[in-house]
């Protein structure tokens, strides 16, 4: 195989939820409804302190006049000396000669830097040449891949290794799959085919379709064009919810992501003063919650409205991955924006585009590849749902919740994968009434780690596995695989999580000891994460050590 399969959002319990449908929150453009930001923070990270400038090397300088040194008693109560007192260098001179020679012995170095032993008393034919340093250790850093020679696992093997781990009473009911991406050999299976709650896995389904279906370089570009009206412009919002807000060079939870200062400095260098700004959400339609998200998750920062045009996802704080999110992002934006450029917002701040409209300054976020990275690895629920509708809208179908659904599942049935008793209800896995079986997440993931040239999809797909969090490193696994039965798994499992009240999942890959891809889907239900998560750590670690033979 060629591409590395080698090796930072918290992780996403979230509280119980109604699996109802909540009511849609306010949020018209004409109702503001950001949740006061927190003071910016500084750059992160900090600059460097001052650096030390050159110094001299070579004979002392001519000796120049210096002040007494004093106690800091003399310093408060003595008047200032005369200019001829008497100076106590000596003392000083001593205590440095005794530092020389105490670092000297210490090291068996005696300093020969011109002029210094002369200055010191040191000159003398017995004085030691100064000692080279080691010549420094080569270092060849090499990457290793899998290994397609490894001995193949067996589902005996497989099954042996995971009998006890599987058998944890803290895994609930439990369903799942372990594949061999190079053969597409099923190893070990339970209950595959039901349809469960995938809660985040959903996001891996999302990403399958987006790079299946979108140019893997593709940018969302955010526009301002001139109104109808002289003075007034329209924001067109054309997707991108990573637009920052901070200031140039300081990094949001976004990557890559285009500064709104960027594209107020293009507009006012158009020459147009601006009066009046309002934003054209016309890229999507439809509502902006899905059904079964709970009516708390935008107040505990995991989602916001979905509208093609907003500042950091939504967030209160561009820096934070789940502070409190607006319940009116797009409004947010204009005001934010309007500020910058000393403008107005009208009372209703929903506008169109003219047709041909002059363009005052456009902006373009990361692309395709770098925000399915960012979903996957963050689990930022509001990537999941954008990428959802930008795959709807570039498949022909409608840019709402259930056109990006039923895009996502039309895309992977026309790819040879089996959605056999899939339910999507949004695109990120918030909502309670998803279904998907974890033999689809298993087909996924085993297509993208599977050989070069046997598959056409792989190669399109590949990248999803650059965007799974790293076991103990990286995005929500970063605090995971710490439990005294899962250390094996450090750094050897990429994995995306799942998480809901009652419902924890697992889906990923593990090289095993002999440099084999394994890939798995787990995902369990009736039980709590404080005991599923590190009993699903302790179900994969073993793939990890056991060769599986």
């Amino acid at each position: 195989m060629s591409g590395s399969l080698t090796t930072v959002m918290p992780p996403v319990g979230v509280p119980p939820r109604r699996p109802e449908p909540m009511r849609q929150p306010p949020g018209g453009l004409d109702r503001p409804g950001r949740p006061p930001a927190p003071p910016r923070r500084e750059p992160w990270p900090p600059p460097e302190p001052p650096r030390t400038g050159p110094r001299r090397v070579g004979p002392p300088p001519p000796p120049r006049d210096e002040p007494e040194l004093k106690s800091e008693s003399e310093w408060v109560d003595e008047p200032a000396a005369a200019s001829d007192a008497p100076r106590r260098k000596r003392p000083v001179l001593f205590a440095l000669l005794a530092i020389l020679l105490v670092v000297g012995v210490g090291t068996g170095v005696v300093f020969a830097v011109p002029g210094l032993r002369d200055s010191l008393g040191l000159a003398g034919d017995d004085a030691a040449a100064v000692v080279p340093p080691a010549a420094p250790i080569a270092f060849t850093p090499g990457l290793r891949g899998p290994d397609p020679q490894a001995a193949a696992p067996t589902p005996e093997g497989v099954r042996a290794a995971l009998e006890g781990p599987a058998g944890n009473p803290g895994l609930g009911a439990l369903t799942g799959v372990v594949l061999d991406p190079a053969t597409g050999t099923v190893l070990w299976e339970s209950g595959p085919t039901e349809p469960r709650t995938p809660a985040s896995n959903t996001k891996l389904l999302t990403a399958a379709a987006a790079l299946l279906t979108l140019d893997h370089t593709e940018q969302l570009t955010t526009k301002v064009v001139e109104g109808d009206q002289p003075g007034s412009v329209v924001i067109v919002g054309g997707g991108d919810p990573t637009l920052s807000s901070l200031d140039p060079g300081v990094d949001s939870v976004y990557p890559g992501a285009a500064h709104l200062s960027d594209l107020v400095d293009q507009v006012k260098a158009s020459g147009v003063q601006v009066t009046s700004v309002t934003v054209d959400l016309g890229r999507y339609t439809g509502g902006g919650t899905a059904s079964g998200w709970g009516p708390d998750d935008i107040d505990n920062g995991y989602i916001t409205p979905i509208v093609p045009a907003m500042l950091d996802g939504g967030r209160s704080n561009p820096q934070e991955a789940d502070p409190p999110r607006a319940s009116n992002p797009a409004r947010d934006l204009v005001e934010e924006f309007a500020e910058r450029v000393g403008a107005e917002v009208p009372a209703s701040a929903a506008g169109t585009a003219p047709q041909g409209a002059r363009v005052l300054g456009e902006v373009h976020s990361a692309p395709l590849t770098e925000l399915v990275d960012n979903m996957l690895r963050m689990s930022d629920n509001v990537l999941g749902e954008i990428v959802a509708h930008e795959v709807a809208k570039a498949t022909g179908g409608e840019a709402t919740f259930e056109g990006g659904s039923k895009a996502t599942l039309d895309v992977l049935r026309q790819n040879g994968f089996d959605v056999s008793g899939v339910e999507l209800s949004d695109g990120s896995g918030l909502s309670t009434q998803n279904l998907v079986p974890a033999a689809l997440l298993g087909q996924i993931l085993s297509v993208a780690a599977g050989p070069d040239g046997d598959d056409p999809r792989t190669v399109k797909l590949r990248p999803l596995l650059g965007g799974l969090p790293v076991a103990g490193g990286t995005g929500t696994l970063a605090d995971r695989f710490g439990e005294a039965g899962a250390t094996d798994g450090k750094g050897w499992v990429r994995a995306k999580t799942g998480t809901l009240s009652g419902v924890n999942s697992l889906a990923g890959l593990v090289l095993d000891v002999d440099g084999r891809p394994l890939v798995f889907a787990f995902m369990t239900t009736g039980t709590e994460s404080a005991a599923a998560r590190p009993a699903l750590d302790e179900i994969v670690a073993p793939l990890r050590q056991c060769g599986c033979r």
